[in-house]
C-alpha cells in the first residue's frame, strides 16, 4: 500500500513538474565609496533578477576607463554582467535587451544621473537615451531610448 502511494505521488509530481527558478544573474558593480545611490541602483538590480557584488573604490576614474566605458558616459559606477558593462543607471529592460541581442558592443550607459532614472528617484521628466560603446574608439550610438 505505502509503495503504491510512493508510485502515485511521484506520477503526479511527473505529470505536473514544479516550475524552474531561473538562477539571478551575477553582476559586479563597482562604486565610488560615497555614493549611496548606487546601492539604490544595486537593489533595483537585485528585485531584476540579479545578485550583485559590490566592490567600492577610491579609483572608480581609472576603472570604469579600464572597462572601456568613455570619460563622457562615465558615473558614479560600472556595472560587470558576463561580457558586458553596464554604466549609470540604466533601466533593466534595456540591459535585459542587451543581454538577450548580445550585440557586438562592450557596453551601454546613461549618462549623468537622471532624475526618474532607477536609483535616482524624483520623477522621470525626459526619456533617456542609453548609449552603447566600443573599446576600438568609434563614437558611442544610442542603443535605446527610454
Amino acid at each position: 500500500m505505502k509503495i503504491t502511494l510512493r508510485l502515485a505521488a511521484l506520477a503526479v509530481l511527473t505529470a505536473f513538474p514544479l516550475p524552474v527558478l531561473a538562477a539571478p544573474i551575477q553582476a559586479v558593480m563597482y562604486k565610488n565609496p560615497s555614493c549611496s545611490c548606487c546601492e539604490t541602483y544595486a537593489a533595483y538590480l537585485e528585485k531584476n533578477g540579479f545578485k550583485v557584488d559590490i566592490k567600492p573604490t577610491n579609483d572608480l576614474a581609472q576603472v570604469s576607463a579600464g572597462l572601456g566605458v568613455p570619460p563622457n558616459l562615465q558615473g558614479c559606477h560600472s556595472v560587470v554582467i558576463g561580457d558586458y558593462v553596464v554604466d549609470g543607471f540604466v533601466p533593466v529592460d534595456v540591459i535585459n535587451k542587451m543581454l538577450t541581442e548580445r550585440p557586438a558592443v562592450t557596453g551601454i550607459a546613461l549618462a549623468g544621473m537622471p532624475m526618474g532614472s532607477p536609483g535616482m528617484g524624483g520623477e522621470k521628466t525626459e526619456r533617456f537615451a542609453i548609449y552603447s560603446f566600443t573599446k576600438d574608439g568609434k563614437p558611442p550610438a544610442v542603443y535605446a531610448t527610454e
